[in-house]
């Protein structure tokens, strides 16, 4: 499954949630912001939205500091 993340485009192997999609890039999802197709997907549902080939997702991770 090919998808656009932050631009670039990416092999997967289907099924793929927006949860695994965001392990899969060593994140946490207490972490992150995650669109998919211009649309926000709250943090509830990252383990129900599957992706498809063709979407394009935008995932933005908070860094701390000071």
């Amino acid at each position: 499954m090919k998808l656009f993340v932050n631009g670039e485009e990416k092999r997967y192997s289907a099924p793929l949630t927006v949860f695994d999609l965001v392990i899969k890039h060593g994140l946490k999802k207490e972490g992150v912001a995650v669109e998919v197709n211009r649309q926000i997907v709250k943090k509830a549902d990252y383990e129900k939205v599957f992706l498809s080939s063709g979407d394009k997702v935008e995932i933005v991770h908070f860094v701390g500091g000071g």
